[in-house]
């Protein structure tokens, strides 16, 4: 599972490692809404968290809304405080449930998935508790 707010590239990493036979899902975390409990139900999932600077957030939002052609006056979608604190949250978040996390701020998608597959090697030479 893949967890990150939104812009921190959790839809293209998820592909990338799916094209290469590993079952992935894609959580967004939303500041002040409980991550699915679905998440920790599972048995035994990987979940990784994913960040980014703010400042590259904001970046990427800013273009993305260009390209849509969309208007957002004064929207938290791309005001840098709300931004930093959604990061934060999200940080927060993996922390408290102790998953391990990847800043993806100077990452291309290959790396990002390097490392995913990565923690997955290591959880599975763990052995189930």
């Amino acid at each position: 599972m893949l967890v990150g707010v939104s812009r921190t590239s959790k839809t293209p990493t998820s592909i990338y490692l799916a094209n290469r036979g590993v079952k992935t899902g894609n959580v967004p975390v939303v500041p002040g809404v409980e991550v699915s409990r679905h998440v920790e139900e599972l048995s035994r999932p990987l979940v990784v968290g994913l960040y980014a600077s703010p400042e590259r957030i904001v970046q990427i939002r800013q273009n993305r809304l260009l390209g849509l052609r969309a208007h957002h006056d004064g929207d938290q979608y791309i005001d840098r405080k709300a931004v930093a604190e959604e990061v934060a949250f999200s940080r927060k978040l993996c922390a408290r449930h102790n998953w391990p996390s990847i800043d993806v701020t100077r990452r291309s998608i290959e790396e990002t998935a390097a490392a995913v597959m990565s923690f997955l090697a290591e959880r599975r030479r763990q052995p189930v508790a």
